[in-house]
């Protein structure tokens, strides 16, 4: 195996969301398509992706030929926007799918939404669901919020989150 990646908040085929979140996208198509090229311009075939949730908007048909289009291994955390069965996201090409968070390398706690974590627990929590929401922070010594606006709509290598993570933690 190779890397492992995270990202959130897709949003293949959604429209709205273009100008909810201010995504710098002409329309949907342009919004895929970059989408997509981010993806396969730093995922390899090897590689492993977790997609912390709200993957389409699209049918399944559609949304089964983005995942085909995608490169590496495929992981689910379903979103609040994915409500069709773990079955349909497994025939859209997901090699895991997960209705409620799981813990990953015995740390990590990923999920859609942010959780509570603090100093005083064993976990991180890599998450997304909260887009640009100022509310929240990129990332602090215990989370990082992976959703596709706050990692320029590309997925992020596991290991620059946990350096970045380490560096906030010697502060």
């Amino acid at each position: 195996m190779g890397k492992t990646f995270f990202i959130a908040d897709t949003h293949f085929g959604h429209k709205s969301i273009i100008d909810y979140e201010n995504r710098p996208f002409k329309n949907i198509s342009d919004m895929d398509n970059i989408l997509i090229s981010n993806w396969n311009n730093t995922v390899s075939e090897n590689d492993t992706v977790f997609l912390l949730g709200d993957l389409s908007a699209y049918s399944q048909e559609e949304t089964k030929k983005i995942c085909n289009m995608l490169n590496g291994h495929k992981f689910l955390i379903m979103g609040n926007h994915d409500t069709e069965s773990e079955k349909y996201y497994y025939d859209c090409g997901f090699e895991s799918v997960s209705k409620y968070p799981i813990i990953y390398e015995n740390f990590w706690i990923l999920s859609h939404e942010p959780m509570y974590i603090n100093v005083n627990m064993p976990y991180a929590n890599i998450f997304g669901h909260v887009h640009s929401n100022p509310i929240y922070k990129d990332f602090s010594e215990r989370s990082y919020c992976v959703s596709a606006e706050r990692i320029d709509y590309t997925p992020i290598d596991f290991q620059k989150i946990k350096e970045i993570i380490e560096r906030e933690n010697k502060k």
